[in-house]
């Protein structure tokens, strides 16, 4: 109670209410937690600086008070209000680091004695309970500030685990040329494997089945290369290399055989068809 002693007589002056005494013993409470203050109100101002006395100002305002404290390692940083309700004090203080908000409601004429405000000796009362609940529901623990600065490292990893495209769980992955061995099909442009899909559906015996794939996209073969392009039909480049393309048409100039298209269909001209 050293320490109190000496803050109370620096500010005996300022303290000219029952709240006031309280705001005092409140404020050495959070200075021995590691803290110390740096000015009144929600928002910093510029030349502010550490200090474990209460700023000017402090004891204006009889309705709200507002103190702002910074830890002594410069890692967290505190706003205690506190709202007078009729005969009582309710203390609300919210910790930058954990972003957590501790409240506790204190009964001011049951630690302070009102006829005695300027007596260091005598102002106080219950101070030992008056410590343990701030220490139990308003003040940070020790283990709790840990715990705050473990999820806020947690928390900046997973960020970091977010940005590497390596660890993104919902990243859908590069794909690779086919690993496993192209089907024992045949070549689509030989004219006399017409047919033979027919015979065997789901491409049991080789032939490749009835899913349209007729240059079997993805697999190397001997022959025609869509990519490369169709003279007078498809310019080099049109179909990307590796996709499926379906033929049109008649592909290549010489393709033995008849051409199947030399004669137009019987009664093509026969609007009754």
């Amino acid at each position: 109670m050293a320490g109190l002693e000496l803050l109370f007589n620096c500010v005996a002056s300022s303290i000219t209410s029952s709240q006031d005494a309280l705001i005092c013993f409140v404020h050495w409470e959070v200075v021995k937690s590691g803290y110390k203050c740096l000015g009144i109100g929600d928002e910093p101002k510029d030349g502010e600086k550490k200090s474990e006395l209460l700023p000017a100002g402090w004891s204006e305002s009889k309705e709200l008070y507002a103190l702002r404290y910074r830890s002594n390692d410069d890692k967290s940083n505190l706003l205690l209000k506190a709202f007078t309700v009729d005969s009582t004090l309710i203390f609300n203080l919210m910790d930058s680091t954990t972003e957590k908000v501790t409240d506790l409601t204190v009964n001011v004429s049951e630690y302070v004695d009102e006829a005695n405000l300027q007596t260091f000796e005598s102002v106080f009362k219950n101070t030992d309970k008056l410590i343990t609940k701030l220490k139990s529901s308003l003040l940070p623990s020790k283990k709790e500030e840990g715990q705050g600065k473990t999820e806020k490292k947690t928390k900046s990893e997973r960020v970091s685990n977010l940005r590497d495209p390596h660890s993104d769980p919902l990243l859908i992955p590069t794909r690779g040329p086919p690993s496993r061995h192209p089907h024992n099909w045949p070549d689509p442009m030989n004219p006399f494997a017409a047919g033979g899909a027919d015979l065997d559906p789901f491409g049991g015996r080789g032939a490749g089945g009835m899913i349209v794939d007729p240059l079997r996209a993805g697999f190397p073969r001997s022959g025609f290369d869509p990519s490369s392009g169709i003279p007078g039909v498809l310019p080099p480049g049109a179909v990307p290399p590796g996709a499926r393309f379906d033929p049109f048409g008649p592909v290549g100039r010489h393709r033995p055989g008849p051409d199947p298209d030399h004669m137009p269909p019987p009664g093509y001209d026969d609007m009754f068809m």
